[in-house]
């Protein structure tokens, strides 16, 4: 398989490898693109909740960044969890050095098991500086309920808080819905030119660890490829079903999904 394309991502480790940078570099590979890395901070976690958090220094994160990309220029960059603020505001310093146009924003404010991400002053500097240099951001329910101070109950709410989140400066919004009750996953995508609406079929399991890592991983990825946004969001959303749907059931609590179903093994193993 040739490389197609180079994806920056900046983010957290997962030592039980469902989420984080481990979901990351595994889907960005899985689907014919070289992964490079940025780490934000290093988690002790498995299937059933996070230990601990240990921050990775400011100023390393952005020496990893543009260190990196002065060598090896990606084509697309995928920010996930960005904790603090001395942290928030060196990743922003890098992106105007590096010049990198396709940003893909994953706001991860509040893990799987409940454990929260990020601070009051952390999202201000998030919603104030950072939405407005990227691509696309893609907050589930609770994260966009965080950055539009709405409530979201349904898909209208749903569109009422990314039409918010746009009037902070984003200029594309996905937002995921996984977390209505409802047999159809709607997830929405919007921007000011036109609203789209992807429906996928819900699958009873609890094994969805990462799925917001990968699902933002497989639009970097699609989207440093050429495709559009829109068709990146339907292809990411499309990838991720199919892991969650052929998911291996690792662990006692929220279990990982299946990176690597696209993978096909032609000849047999001895």
């Amino acid at each position: 398989m040739k490389i197609k394309s180079k994806v920056l991502i900046i983010a957290g480790s997962d030592s039980s490898g469902g989420a984080g940078i481990q979901a990351d570099i595994k889907t960005v590979t899985s689907l014919g693109s070289y992964a490079m890395s940025a780490i934000t901070a290093v988690t002790s976690q498995n299937t059933t909740g996070i230990s601990s958090i240990i921050s990775i220094p400011a100023k390393e994160i952005s020496r990893q960044i543009e260190f990196t990309s002065t060598d090896i220029k990606p084509d697309a960059i995928k920010i996930g969890m960005l904790h603090t603020p001395p942290v928030i505001n060196s990743v922003i310093k890098s992106l105007n050095k590096i010049k990198i146009k396709k940003i893909i924003l994953d706001p991860v404010m509040v893990a799987k098991g409940g454990t929260k991400l990020i601070d009051k002053k952390s999202i201000q500097i998030l919603k104030n500086k950072l939405i407005k240099k990227v691509s696309l951001i893609t907050p589930n329910i609770p994260e966009a309920e965080i950055l539009s101070s709405t409530k979201i109950l349904n898909i209208e709410d749903m569109i009422f808080a990314a039409n918010k989140i746009l009037k902070l400066g984003a200029k594309n919004v996905l937002i995921k819905g996984g977390h209505l009750k409802s047999k159809i996953v709607t997830d929405i995508f919007l921007n000011k030119n036109e609203i789209v609406k992807f429906h996928s079929k819900r699958f009873n399991t609890k094994n969805t660890h990462g799925t917001g890592c990968t699902l933002s991983s497989a639009v970097a990825t699609f989207y440093s490829c050429g495709k559009t946004l829109k068709k990146s969001c339907e292809m990411a959303i499309n990838y991720v079903n199919h892991a969650i749907r052929s998911g291996p059931k690792f662990g006692k609590g929220h279990g990982p999904i299946n990176h690597l179903n696209t993978f096909t093994i032609k000849k047999k193993l001895k």
